[in-house]
This record gives C-alpha cells, structure tokens and sequence, in this order.
C-alpha cells in the first residue's frame, strides 16, 4: 500500500509539471488583477494582454464591475475566473461573497455568473481544485474555510462543507481570534493546507474531490513562534519543501514537505527586513520561480521585495537582497508562466511594476514597465490561443 501511494503521489506531481510546462510554452496570455473597491477608485477586476515572446503588456481596462474582489482564481481550463468578495456583510453579517465569472478569451472580458456567501467574514483567499470541480475559500475574519461546488456552466453551489476554527493567538489586538488567510492543494489533490493567522498554525485537512469535504489530520499540525502570524504558502516545485510567511514575525520558513501524510518539518527561519528596521512592517507574498532556485518574498512597510535561494539537496534558504525603491505597499505578486518577470502589485501606489528576473543569479531588475491600477492586490494568468 505505501508503494501505491507513493507511486500515485508521484505520478499526480507529474502531472502537476506536465501541466506547467504546457502552460509555459505557451506565449499569449491573458492576466486579471484583484483589486480593493471600497474607499478607492476602483470598479472591480482588470483585464491585460501579456506576449510572454515580446514581453508585452496591452491593459483592457475593467474586465467585470464587483465589489471588492481582492484574491482571484483560475479554472484549470482557464474558461472561469472566480474571485473573492472581501467584505463583512454580503446578505446578513458575518459573510463575504464568492463571485464566478465566464472568460472571453478573444475580448479579455469576464461575464458575471453568480454569487455565493463565503460563510465567513471577510474571505480574502481561494482556490480551485486540480478537477476544476470544487472551490476552496479562506475567510479571514471569519477564522473558517469553505468548499464550494462548481456547477457545468461554472457558477458556483452552496458550500458542500464549512470548517470554523477556534481558539487564538498570543497577540491580543491581531490574534483574538483564528484568521484563516490561504487555502493550498497538494499536487495530488489529496490534501488543502490552510494558514491561520490567528493561531500561529498551518493545518492540513484530507480533501475529498468527490464529495467536496475537508477532514482535519490532527497529527499534521505545524505550529509557528507565538505572534508570527502565518500568511501564505508556497510549495516547491519538487515537492520535497514547503515555504510559509509570517505576516507579523517578517520571516519565511523553510519546511520539509511530506506529501504523503500531508506533514511538514521546520528547517530553518530567515527574516525578511534588515535587522536595524524598526518601523511598521506586514509580510505579505511568497512564491518559488517555475526552476525551484529562488523564492521570493514582499514587505509591506519597508516596502520591498527580497530574494533568496533555494538549496536544491536540503530546500534551506540564502538572502540575496532586497528590491526597493520603485513599489508600495506590495500586498501580492505574480511570476509569469515562462518564470523571466515578476509583476509586483502595489496597493499603495496604484500601480503594478515589472521587475525582470536574473536566472542565473535571481535578482530582480526593474524593465522599466509600469502599469497604473488601483488598489490592486493579485494577479492571474491566463493562457489563451
């Protein structure tokens, strides 16, 4: 039996490759930006036309008008984009929204399907499943994760299953409560990793892709430092290493990855910011390039964006530097699919800046292109004919 899980483990991470190197080739694109409506000048999600062989940019302007649609998600067909509503009180307190939306990949435009409540407040996180069958959401202030069915022409079901975490964290203002902030498959499918803010946790749950139900695996656990606040995780292409950034302890950690069980092992923990910084900072992004040498992770406050690499044999990690400067307040970021450009979004700033990236040394270098949005705070790609 642990033959056949681990040879199904593998072929599953295959797959996952297979279909990134077909999404690489690939060279014309489409790319939709989340943004904050509320208090700003913002209509609702942005549409771009990206040629990854010329590595130019065209906007497309206002792609759909919604409410505050910060993080985003691609069906794996790209046909359907859905998005987060990130507010409190979508049809009664206590509830975001979840959007879906059909793509026009001829026009760039999305057209609006329905709307669901996220059943908890303040989603801010989602996903959807290796099947394009299921979407997974995290809710902020809610502390909860929710599944959520995708029906045959895209719009979204009730949730097929709810999850309210419980308890708090060491820090009375920030963690008073659980703050779920992402939601992750494993390759296979077979598993969703959820960072809690609010409980210095990263939780595994088994999912199930034919029922659509999340059971927690109590003995796979990782627990952080007291008030770290993890955020967002990355997992190594390889999947042997996993990387979480802690919002409020401004570090990364490096984990080794058991995709079997679904369990991970702290290696080591390096900080984001300089040492002598002392002023506000909130860690936001982390992401490993399409090679698996360099991580890159954003600050918000000391607004940058640093680089490491990765140890191919043991997943550790070394700083190569800082880029500062040219962004504000980088809330998220995106590499493209060929792995040569980073598009960094600054909420702060209205804009999205185009850092191109070194593949020898993983350093970042502004291109010079610029691209105003307001509030923006994720990007996704889309490959399109």
């Amino acid at each position: 039996m642990k033959f056949f899980r681990t040879t199904v483990a593998a072929f599953a991470l295959f797959v996952s490759l297979t279909v990134f190197a077909s999404l690489a080739s690939a060279q014309k694109y489409l790319f939709y930006v989340g943004t904050y409506t509320d208090g700003t000048k913002s209509k609702g999600i942005y549409a771009f036309r990206y040629d990854a062989g010329t590595k130019q940019t065209t906007p497309l302007g206002v792609a759909a008008e919604s409410v505050n649609p910060s993080f985003l998600a691609i069906s794996p067909d790209g046909r359907f984009l859905y998005a987060v509503n990130e507010v409190g009180n979508y049809k009664g307190p206590n509830s975001g929204g979840v959007s879906s939306f059909s793509v026009d990949k001829t026009t760039g435009k999305l057209t609006f399907l329905n709307e669901v409540p996220s059943r908890g407040a303040d989603p801010c996180y989602i996903t959807v499943d290796k099947t394009g069958k299921w979407v997974l959401v995290a809710n902020y202030t809610g502390g909860s994760v929710a599944v959520f069915p995708v029906q045959e022409d895209g719009k979204l079901g009730e949730a097929s299953d709810f999850v309210q975490h419980t308890g708090h964290g060491a820090n009375k203002e920030r963690q008073e409560g659980p703050h779920a902030h992402s939601i992750d498959l494993s390759p296979d499918n077979r598993f969703a990793f959820v960072d809690d803010l609010g409980l210095d946790a990263l939780l595994t749950y088994k999912f199930d892709a034919k029922t659509g139900k999340l059971t927690a695996v109590s003995s796979a656990v990782t627990h952080f430092n007291p008030g770290a606040g993890p955020r967002h995780f990355a997992l190594h292409p390889s999947g042997k290493y996993a990387y979480v950034i802690a919002e409020m302890e401004h570090t990364v950690t490096a984990l080794a990855a058991n995709l079997q069980d679904g369990t991970f092992k702290p290696l080591q923990s390096l900080s984001t910011i300089p040492p002598d910084y002392k002023d506000r900072n909130d860690d936001a992004e982390v992401e490993v390039d399409p090679s698996g040498k360099f991580l890159y992770a954003s600050n918000r406050g000391h607004d940058s964006i640093i680089a490491f690499a990765i140890d191919p044999n043991k997943g550790t990690l070394s700083p190569l530097g800082l880029i500062v400067g040219t962004i504000k307040e980088p809330r998220s970021f995106e590499i493209d699919p060929t792995g040569t450009l980073l598009f960094a979004e600054n909420q702060k700033s209205d804009n999205i800046v185009v850092f191109q990236i070194d593949p020898k040394t993983g350093a970042l270098n502004p291109n010079g292109q610029q691209y105003s949005v307001p509030s923006p705070v994720c990007l996704k790609f889309v490959p399109v004919p």
